[in-house]
């Protein structure tokens, strides 16, 4: 049989599976295949399975032609998790998995298919009053509840709860030959209510990237929400401050969700909103989100007068937003906050955390820049002794590239979190003039594109931007940072304890003896 005929079998017998409607090839798959920072090769097919059972058979297929699978989730990735560096690779679009399939409130937890996304979920919960520990990244609107657990993230609730990982229970994994593996007490046979039981299976699939099997169903604790919640912001002279407040923030667990941003990011915000023109919908979440009428006015008269001034002027900021059982509980919290930060930064105009309490998942407008240029974020989580040494270091790689930058139109942002009480998020956005992908085209709205400026293709820019992005990373790496969302574009196996690494091969080879899922993700 040629290799032709071989895929269109190949083809036949995915179309039986998933449906021939649900089953992409050639320049179909173009949107699908490519992340926010590039493509790869085209996959031979991209295919959108309906429902676990689908899921397992499409696994089956492909292992029976021998053929590799890589999975998709959300799409708003730009570690080329899932792009193919392979011939004849099967991509999985988990999208159509996405039924909510149990919302237990005497057991505390909810179970969704992989492909829910962050904002349905929310906005499902919320109707019965309840919500999930971590809730989300800001691109819940696309981010799928599997595509974080897969990858790792924070945003929505990691203040008080932490990372994706610490707010799952169980998973029903697909392994490479299609059987379903489940862990957490769902291991043996028992609802799936708690996370441990042993040895804890569900963290081993945490973070995996998908190299270690495919997430079908997810299940995530449940809790009463919170009524209470007001916003709070502070501006910083100096990098060195804004770390040391957020530190000793970090150390107590008093709010909910947090984000730090630099200047060159917050008026970049700025502008972007002004080209989506999100006034209205800005002032109706800050009304939305506001404890009260008279508070919610307020804020907008803030906004108004004085939030763009404040931001044109402020090296850094800081935002937080702080839940609690009533108002009373809330104010203690935001003075605990202000004596934390007495000494090191000023008290802002809190729109910024207003309006992000209002609309938690935003349009993905940031997956351009403010004038239409290309954008890639890359990141470190740093021990907090490592920081100032890596803010130092970064800090004179950019001076040695600031010419050649100027005369390419690269320019970068900072956005900022802690992870826990001991690790600091440093995460750079990297923008650059270039021409826009598919991706871009498939995720934004067309009126929005219309207004941006037009870019052509700059291949030199693109190139030096990839030597930036690797120098940035072996950067991290010398100063002791790990990663979220490792994919392919960070590296994992090559730093590992030889004992670990052999441990983490022996867990792959068990669970996909032919290297199948997810090839080259985390280095294996």
């Amino acid at each position: 049989m040629s290799p032709e005929s071989g895929r269109a079998e190949m083809l036949d017998v995915l179309s039986a599976i998933v449906g021939e409607d649900h089953v992409l090839t050639g320049d179909a798959t173009l949107s699908r295949a490519t992340d926010v920072y590039r493509r790869g090769k085209l996959p031979l097919a991209v295919v959108r399975p309906g429902t676990v059972e689908e899921l397992q058979n499409v696994v089956r297929a492909a292992g029976r032609a021998g053929l590799p699978l890589s999975l998709r989730g959300g799409g708003a990735s730009y570690t080329d998790g899932y792009i193919a560096f392979d011939d004849d690779l099967v991509l999985v679009d988990l999208g159509r998995l996405d039924r909510i399939v149990t919302i237990d409130e005497q057991d505390g937890y909810v179970t969704v298919e992989a492909g829910v996304t962050w904002a349905t979920l929310r906005d499902k919960l919320a109707e019965k009053g309840l919500r999930t520990p971590f809730w989300g990244p800001f691109s819940g609107l696309a981010a799928t509840v599997g595509g974080s657990m897969s990858q790792h993230t924070i945003s929505h609730g990691s203040g008080a709860y932490g990372i994706s990982a610490n707010s799952v229970l169980s998973y029903d994994i697909v392994t490479a030959d299609g059987a379903i593996l489940s862990t957490g007490t769902a291991a043996a046979g028992a609802a799936p209510f708690t996370r441990h039981y042993g040895p804890d299976l569900t963290g081993l699939f945490s973070g995996d990237c998908g190299a270690f099997g495919i997430k079908a169903r997810i299940t995530l604790p449940l809790l009463r929400s919170r009524p209470a919640h007001r916003p709070i912001s502070f501006a910083f002279p100096d990098f060195a401050s804004m770390h040391e407040a957020m530190r000793r923030v970090a150390m107590e667990r008093i709010e909910d969700s947090h984000f730090s941003l630099d200047a060159a990011l917050s008026q970049g915000q700025i502008a972007r909103q002004d080209r989506a023109g999100t006034s209205i919908d800005m002032a109706v979440s800050i009304l939305r989100s506001s404890p009260n009428l008279a508070a919610g006015v307020k804020q907008l008269v803030q906004a108004a007068t004085s939030a763009r001034r404040v931001i044109g002027s402020s090296a850094y900021m800081v935002h937080y937003i702080v839940e609690g059982f009533d108002d009373a509980e809330v104010k203690a919290r935001l003075h605990r906050i202000r004596t934390l930060a007495t000494g090191l930064g000023r008290e802002i105009p809190a729109t910024v955390p207003a309006i992000v309490r209002g609309m938690p998942f935003a349009p993905l407008f940031n997956t351009l820049g403010p004038s239409g240029e290309r954008w890639v974020p890359i990141h470190g989580i740093l021990p907090h002794s490592r920081v100032a040494g890596f803010e130092r270091d970064y800090r004179a790689r950019l001076a040695s590239h600031d010419q050649q930058m100027k005369q390419l139109g690269i320019w970068l942002g900072g956005m900022f979190a802690t992870v826990g009480s001991g690790g600091f998020l440093y995460e750079i956005a990297l923008y650059w003039p270039d021409e826009i992908t598919d991706y871009h085209r498939s995720v934004l709205p067309s009126d929005y594109l219309g207004g941006l400026p037009v870019h052509p293709a700059s291949p030199e820019a693109r190139a030096f931007v990839h030597q930036l992005k690797s120098e940035i990373i072996d950067l991290f790496v010398a100063h002791g940072a790990t990663h979220f969302q490792l994919g392919k574009a960070y590296p994992y196996a090559d730093r590992l304890a030889p004992e670990a690494l052999t441990l983490v091969r022996s867990v792959k080879h068990a669970l996909d003896p032919s290297a199948r899922l997810s090839p080259g993700n985390l280095g294996l």
